[in-house]
């Protein structure tokens, strides 16, 4: 690496393995910046996003990833965050970077996910999620830095796609005792089980969820299978973490995310966005883009806070329960819908697996309300049930029913993709009108 130096960005095209864990941690400590990407990402995509990030160095096979790797050794503290790309909500790629921490940050840094989620080196951590993002990556970094192992590579030590044969097979085989998922791996492992059977997983002492929204079906499963104690849902994006919860606390409170983070201090505008004030070692930039960076934090009576944009509301005992995300909201005939609360509302019907609420373009509304539903349920039964549970406007005036939602590899629903269908689709029917017009 004598080409490389402290505050150099390394992009890494390369499929996940414990190789690619390893090396993240070797940048790190030696101040260089992984960026983490997609390798099934077009060369234009790959253009488009690393256009402003200016890599010193592209990884695309193997054999290179390996040529970064240090002798075995002591790991070494890392000194910033791998640096991670999102879109948030401009569509625009950017770098979500932590700068060069000192000595006293960077211990800060890696104790804070210790502290919270127990890292140790007994610890054996089943990956499951592609490692390009942040959430899967954070757990096997801890892991490895506590000195434990991960699992959930194939024979060639790299990452397989989502199998929940395999992963069932690894169960069995590696007793692995944490686990981060998404709650579509749930779904999937579940049914699987229901015809093979349920593995032993008592070793299992953290199964984190985080990504999506989560069934209550499919909560109250995993509360159930697992052993007491050892669940827990966090809400977060690659800028930062808002919350964690346990599933006992949910139970107590169904919908809630958590309560903020230890360090963090949570907070809900006018508007009803989230602001989460951040301690000095989990702050961020967005590299290369002062305007977005400057537009993403503000000052609180706490320090420092940032926003993604989602919205939600906090109770008097801080429990955050998520509203959606502010590009996400639906305004119809001049009334704010919020999809997340129509989606939880229909989630309660026992036929509904699961659902994604958007709106559509509308000539007379501006935007009319339509759900996509996987389940075992009718249209006229959900309009039955929506009416007990909805006021008019946030009532669905379309249904279309499907086997699966599309979702991205992190277990987010593709709103875009079941909004351009609809609107394919054409105009309402007059029964849509007629229930328009009843609002």
């Amino acid at each position: 690496m004598d080409d490389l130096s402290p505050g150099d960005r390394v992009a890494l095209v390369v499929p996940g393995s414990r190789t690619y864990v390893e090396v993240v941690l070797t940048l790190l400590a030696d101040g260089i910046f992984p960026v983490p990407l997609d390798p099934r990402l077009t060369a234009r995509e790959q253009e488009l996003v690393l256009g402003d990030l200016t890599p010193r160095r592209v990884v695309r096979t193997p054999a290179e990833l390996r040529s970064l790797l240090q002798p075995a050794g002591v790991l070494r503290m890392p000194r910033g965050r791998p640096m991670h790309v999102t879109s948030g909500t401009t569509g625009t790629p950017k770098g979500v970077f932590s700068g060069l921490l000192d000595d006293r940050h960077a211990a800060a840094l890696v104790a804070e996910e210790r502290d919270l989620w127990g890292f140790c080196s007994s610890d054996v951590n089943l990956v499951l999620s592609p490692l390009y993002h942040s959430a899967p990556l954070r757990f096997a970094l801890g892991t490895l830095l506590a000195g434990g192992e991960l699992t959930g590579f194939d024979e060639t030590g790299s990452q397989p796609g989502f199998d929940p044969t395999f992963v069932t097979s690894v169960i069995e085989t590696e007793r692995p005792t944490t686990m981060f998922c998404v709650p579509a791996h749930l779904q999937r492992l579940f049914a699987h089980w229901d015809e093979v059977g349920v593995p032993d997983l008592s070793g299992f002492r953290l199964v984190a969820h985080a990504g999506a929204p989560c069934p209550a079906a499919v909560k109250h499963r995993l509360i159930e299978l697992f052993p007491t104690g050892s669940t827990w849902e966090f809400y977060g994006s690659t800028e930062g973490q808002f919350t964690a919860c346990r599933s006992e606390e949910w139970l107590a409170r169904p919908g809630t995310v958590g309560r903020a983070r230890p360090g963090r201090v949570l907070s809900v505008d006018d508007t009803g966005q989230i602001w989460c004030a951040a301690p000095e070692h989990s702050r961020f930039t967005y590299f290369g883009a002062p305007e977005k960076t400057a537009s993403a934090w503000r000052p609180t009576a706490d320090g420092p806070a940032f926003s993604v944009g989602d919205l939600g509301r906090l109770d008097e005992d801080g429990y955050l329960w998520l509203e959606g995300r502010r590009e996400d909201l639906i305004i119809t005939g001049g009334v704010n819908v919020y999809p997340v609360e129509v989606e939880n509302a229909l989630r309660e019907h026992p036929g509904v697996r699961d659902v994604a609420v958007y709106g559509v373009p509308d000539d007379r509304w501006g935007q009319r309300v339509c759900a996509t539903v996987v389940g075992e349920v009718t249209r006229a039964t959900l309009d039955r049930w929506a009416r007990e549970r909805l006021a008019p406007p946030k009532r669905p005036k379309e249904y279309t029913f499907t086997g699966d939602l599309p979702r991205t590899l992190t277990g987010k629903v593709r709103r875009t993709e079941l909004q351009a269908a609809a609107d394919r689709e054409g105009q309402p029917t007059s029964a849509t009108v007629q229930e328009n017009e009843r609002r």
